[in-house]
């Protein structure tokens, strides 16, 4: 059972389950996630929200391993909706792993938690013993449903695994992060970029190796009542990520840091130390950076990328809602 399975990284998690011969069950409200990221796939699909008991208890059963990647995702919502972000990503997660528990027959619980726990890098690279300083809202509601997930795995013995993904990129993007941005900007013909922090540097990880990892989470007895890392172990400025996209494209641009982009309370850097997911999972990013990015680009320049907040008052962190790519 994957939640979230047709979004970003659930639909390619998903398809990497699919190929390897398992059977799928996707539990998704399609809020972010689309149907035609599962076409082709022998998956199915069951609509719902991750906080109905009735309904995630009912998809439950005879669930053998269960990916838990359903959250409300997106930084900047979580200024002007609070609540729902405590809602869905801590209170949503507490449903599904007690129904995961209640249901004896799951034998594997991945929860997929995120680098922005950390906060920014205190030191580097960044281990699982590094500090956790959240900055966001978000954050703050994904280490309360990791600690959560952890403690329950204290409390009933439950085999739960906690992956903190570092920043992901690929095909099937659901969100304007800063990859799309850029490119976006890029394929409608601006030359002159407009950017928040353009100076602090983040950790890609390309969502086929993210997806991998995930997978081989399951697999690790050695992982179970672990916390592990994933991402590349090396990071990059935004300042040169958005020349790297530029050289890509084939074009020449300059580059101004807009205010009303910067987040509050931003990080300036996260990098990851992988040497825990090598040793217990023997995974390795296989995709590097500027190879991800081509492909990332191709896939943008083929589609045309509708990014929606479903809460009022972010239409400033949307502006692709009806800008089509330019071919």
């Amino acid at each position: 059972m994957v939640t979230g399975g047709a979004g970003f990284i659930g639909s390619e998690l998903t398809r990497q389950l699919v190929l390897s011969g398992a059977e799928v069950t996707v539990f998704d409200n399609l809020a972010s996630g689309k149907k035609e990221y599962l076409a082709g796939l022998s998956a199915k699909l069951v609509l719902g929200d991750i906080c109905d008991k009735d309904r995630v208890a009912q998809c439950m059963r005879d669930q053998q391993t269960v990916y838990h990647l359903a959250a409300l995702p997106f930084i900047p919502d979580s200024y002007v909706n609070p609540e729902e972000f405590f809602r869905v990503n801590v209170e949503g997660s507490i449903n599904l792993i007690r129904q995961a528990i209640d249901s004896r027959t799951v034998e594997r619980f991945i929860y997929l938690s995120s680098s922005e726990v950390y906060g920014t890098a205190q030191s580097v690279p960044m281990n699982e013993d590094h500090p956790t300083w959240p900055h966001s809202t978000y954050a703050v509601s994904k280490l309360a449903a990791d600690r959560t997930v952890f403690t329950l795995y204290k409390e009933h013995g439950f085999p739960a695994v906690i992956v903190r993904l570092f920043n992901s990129y690929g095909p099937n993007i659901t969100q304007p992060y800063i990859i799309p941005e850029i490119a976006l900007q890029l394929l409608e013909g601006n030359r002159h970029l407009t950017l928040g922090n353009v100076d602090s540097s983040r950790d890609f990880t390309f969502v086929e190796d993210a997806a991998r990892a995930i997978i081989l989470s399951s697999l690790s007895n050695q992982a179970v009542g672990e916390v592990i890392n994933i991402g590349s172990g090396r990071d990059v400025k935004i300042v040169d990520l958005a020349g790297l996209i530029a050289k890509i494209i084939g074009t020449e641009f300059s580059l101004e840091k807009d205010p009303s982009r910067l987040r509050p309370y931003d990080l300036d850097r996260l990098i990851c130390d992988n040497s825990k997911a090598k040793r217990l999972l023997g995974w390795e990013p296989q995709v590097d950076l500027e190879a991800g990015l081509r492909r990332t680009v191709d896939w943008i320049r083929q589609h045309r990328i509708i990014f929606k907040s479903p809460f009022k008052g972010c239409a400033a962190w949307y502006r692709r809602e009806s800008s089509p790519v330019k071919q």
